[in-house]
């Protein structure tokens, strides 16, 4: 599990919060990305767009039609805040791909941070927006009234367990698809210590290599799923008598 250990870039072993490490680094590298991408690519603006240009525009279409489907318009407002957690993500999680690269989404303090950003986000919008009203998120008026206490009870237990599954989820499926191809990556060696190599050796490189391919879609479904949970969350502050 070397792969996901987090380290000070200039020696030493000790870290405290100002250190810089391997996971500020890779999370410094996503950031310039997504500035590369959308500031530099698309800067032209051509009636007929470049490739880098079309990705751009696609990636914005995209994550604007699934705020507007999923949490309304009113929801448009905080676009461009779940549009920069989209891509975030989204290039995290394939920029771990790379060899010798680490992946700041395999850590739950790093997934742990944008869930809890996400959690007060969609609490503090609630009141302001709906002030007590909010609260009947929590109220389920279409059920039976002796019921509607006992389900209230377990409306504010989800609610507030929603960052924990929003940030595990995320930060699991990164670290369990790593994990797994590192696993296969051992036996590919075997060939030049026994002659069972012969026979692993090449099962283990085609089992990586179908891994990969599933992690290189996995990182854009985590991406995804993290992104629309996000305005599923949003459309119950904005909305949450619906």
């Amino acid at each position: 599990m070397d792969q996901f250990i987090v380290k000070p870039l200039f020696g030493g072993d000790a870290i405290s919060w100002y250190t810089p490490t391997n996971a500020t680094l890779w999370m410094a590298v996503a950031a310039v990305a997504v500035i590369l991408l959308f500031v530099i690519g698309t800067r032209g603006r051509a009636i007929i767009p470049s490739r880098i240009q079309s990705v751009a525009e696609l990636a914005y279409g995209f994550i604007h039609k699934m705020v507007e489907d999923v949490a309304g318009k009113d929801g448009l407002k905080f676009f461009p805040y779940i549009f920069t957690l989209f891509l975030f993500i989204v290039f995290s999680n394939f920029l771990g791909l790379l060899p010798k690269a680490f992946t700041p989404t395999s850590h739950i303090a790093v997934t742990a941070i944008l869930a809890v950003g996400v959690f007060l986000t969609v609490t503090i919008v609630g009141f302001v927006k709906n002030g007590v009203h909010f609260l009947g998120l929590f109220w389920v008026s279409s059920a039976p009234l002796p019921l509607r206490p006992i389900l209230a009870v377990i409306e504010v237990i989800s609610y507030f367990v929603r960052p924990v599954s929003h940030s595990i989820r995320l930060a699991g499926n990164m670290m369990a698809g790593h994990a797994v191809i590192k696993v296969f990556a051992a036996f590919a060696p075997l060939v030049l210590f026994s002659g069972i190599g012969i026979a692993v050796t090449p099962l283990s490189i085609v089992a990586i290599t179908a891994m990969y391919g599933l992690e290189i879609l996995v990182a854009f479904i985590q991406a995804y799923v993290f992104t629309i949970l996000t305005c599923v969350y949003l459309k119950d502050a904005l909305h949450p008598h619906h």
